[in-house]
């Protein structure tokens, strides 16, 4: 250190200070004074200019930063600007058809029914959108280093924009044939819809589960559905064009306010096709080949009913089978659905109106099940007009006899809709007059014809389901009388349209006539009857015991039977026991059913016609005037 300070480092000019003396042991090893401020003086900093100098240095960092963080972000716009503008120019409907995919529905709820707002379905399922395909970069084996980096940052954007919400006006669904006529409306609310680059090609694990609510409104044009249901049966495919009057797609989330929601697309006039074919289902005749759609019946069969009189009204509860023609993988429930059944007017009746409202009810909660769907019905009669009382009749009448009744089947759901069908004719026909007899019956001579007298008695039993209180007040028979029992079966059955409270119209002799049918009994009026309430068959509904009296009711002697006559009555006088008379012919009962909800607050009456019976009578002498015998 003493070297570097030595004098003698420095030129000897002659001089010295006066204070320079050799060093000694105290002098200090380093020294001060002049030497010190020297060497301050080269080693200071001046702070002004170390100040400058950092703020250049930082301000060369900056813009340096901020000219590659501008550079990148005019890259990423034009990148972006390029795949948007891609994307924009695609035709929507070319984007549902390449790119949007949907499997499902898995389930479909339905959440509401009503007149006014249609009907809200909850629709599970799936779907994704290949946005890759849309806006060209999805990966390609031909692809070089260039644009296979300029794809793999449009994969990235797509990855960070993540999914869109879509919002559409309400989709009018129409016939492809006839785009101006609209079967349905269809709404949703907003739709969130993932997005996906370079999805699997063979696979659909990449879909995301979705559930959208969905309200549908049929159209009030009736005609035009259920022409459109028949000609697409016919040809065996659906093909529908649906009509969206704006589109508009949002980046990011519902209510996302980011960065997101800058990317947005809007197409107006946007109208997809969908073509499906109909799937034969077994049970019906399968679609196309100009087959005809199936009918209701063909649909729905019903297993059992049971109407019963209770508190002053009529309740109905039915169970039902209907042919499942939803794919099995689909699950589907219902809420309660509102129905009204409906009997068609009398065919003279007046035109305006068309139909008489019977009954309203509702099918319970019901889910999908394979291959017939089990429903169960439940309702009550409406409240009627006396004017009801014949299409009741008719439709009883026609049932008792064995016979199909037209039922007509409406629902608020879809107004103006009218489903004809049939309620089936009960297997094995129904006997309803059973036990048919005549007591004390008397044959006696008036002026030149003869009469007949004596009491009608009979088991009046409703069929099987039909538990209501009755009450038979008048009867009518129309009755063949046989010399001995009933061998061959007549003709009993009768499709007549009865006005109340007139005689049934006089049916025709069967031709040829019956074997050892001699005579035809056939009152002038209805005959005023008793009924009283008994226990009936286990397998039958309400019984009822009914007696009437028959007074000087004309006998009329068939054509050409004059010696069969003779023969009984020859029987009847000189046999020990009498003769026995068969009968057997077609009877009309009117029955009051309580509890029938007649808007005049009186229970209505039902006239049963055509109702088949066969009896018998066993007449002695004193049941006869003395007759002649030629």
């Amino acid at each position: 250190m003493s070297t570097e300070t030595a004098p003698s480092c420095r030129p000897d000019k002659g001089k010295a200070r006066a204070n320079d003396v050799e060093p000694t042991e105290n002098t200090p090893l380093l020294a001060s004074g002049s030497l010190s401020s020297r060497d301050t003086s080269v080693e200071h900093v001046n702070p002004r200019a170390a100040r400058q100098r950092l703020f250049s240095q930082l301000l060369t960092v900056f813009l340096i930063s901020l000219s590659l963080c501008v550079l990148l972000f005019v890259l990423l716009a034009v990148i972006a600007f390029s795949y948007r503008s891609h994307a924009s120019q695609i035709p929507p409907e070319e984007i549902l058809e390449r790119a949007l995919v949907v499997e499902g529905p898995d389930r479909v709820d339905v959440l509401n029914a009503s007149t006014t707002d249609g009907v809200w379905l909850m629709v599970h399922g799936r779907v994704g959108l290949d946005a890759g395909c849309v806006v060209g970069v999805n990966r390609d084996d031909g692809d070089g280093i260039l644009k296979d980096w300029w794809k793999s940052f449009g994969r990235w954007g797509i990855r960070r924009l993540d999914r869109v919400n879509v919002n559409l006006s309400p989709i009018e669904v129409s016939p492809r044939a006839h785009p101006d006529i609209v079967l349905a409306t269809i709404s949703t609310p907003p739709i969130e819809v993932p997005l996906t680059a370079d999805p699997p090609r063979r696979e659909s694990s990449w879909l995301t589960p979705v559930q959208i609510p969905v309200r549908i409104q049929p159209t009030k044009d009736v005609a035009s559905l259920l022409h459109f249901i028949r000609e697409s049966w016919k040809i065996g495919f659906v093909s529908v064009q649906a009509t969206v009057a704006h589109t508009v797609v949002h980046g990011g989330r519902l209510g996302d306010s980011g960065w997101r929601s800058h990317f947005v697309l809007s197409h107006s006039n946007v109208r997809p096709v969908v073509n499906m074919k109909i799937p034969s289902v077994p049970g019906l005749p399968p679609p196309g080949h100009n087959n005809a759609p199936p009918s209701f019946s063909d649909l729905v069969t019903l297993q059992s009913f049971n109407i019963v009189s209770a508190d002053d009204s009529i309740f109905i509860e039915a169970n039902a089978t209907a042919i499942n023609p939803i794919p099995w993988h689909l699950e589907f429930s219902s809420p309660p659905l509102p129905f009204v059944i409906a009997l068609p007017s009398p065919s003279n009746s007046s035109p305006e109106v068309p139909s008489v409202p019977i009954a309203s009810v509702r099918s319970h909660p019901f889910a999908l099940t394979h291959p017939n769907i089990s429903l169960t019905i439940s309702g009550a009669v409406l409240p009627l007009e006396q004017s009801a009382s014949r299409a009741l009749s008719n439709f009883m009448g026609k049932y008792v006899s064995g016979h199909e009744a037209d039922i007509q089947i409406t629902t608020p759901l879809v107004p103006g809709m009218v489903i004809n069908t049939i309620f089936p004719a009960p297997n094995p026909k129904p006997e309803i007059l059973r036990n048919v007899s005549i007591t004390n019956m008397k044959i006696t001579p008036t002026g030149t014809t003869m009469v007949a007298s004596g009491t009608v008695h009979a088991l009046v039993v409703l069929p099987r389901g039909i538990n209501v209180g009755v009450n038979a007040s008048r009867v009518f028979p129309d009755v063949l009388v046989y010399d001995g029992p009933v061998s061959l079966p007549g003709s009993n059955d009768s499709d007549s349209d009865v006005t109340p409270h007139n005689p049934p119209p006089e049916q025709p002799l069967p031709d040829p006539l019956p074997p050892r049918a001699f005579a035809h009994i056939r009152p002038e009026d209805w005959l005023p009857a008793l009924s009283e309430k008994v226990d009936g068959p286990e397998d039958a509904g309400s019984a009822v015991a009914v007696s009437a009296h028959i007074d000087d009711v004309p006998l009329q002697v068939l054509p050409g039977r004059e010696r069969e006559f003779s023969n009984f009555v020859s029987k009847v006088i000189f046999g020990t026991q009498g003769a026995l008379a068969g009968v057997q012919g077609v009877a009309a009962v009117a029955v009051r059913v309580n509890g029938l909800p007649f808007a005049n607050g009186h229970d209505g009456e039902m006239e049963l016609t055509g109702l088949p019976f066969e009896g018998s009578v066993r007449i002695g002498k004193k049941s006869m005037w003395p007759l002649p015998m030629d």
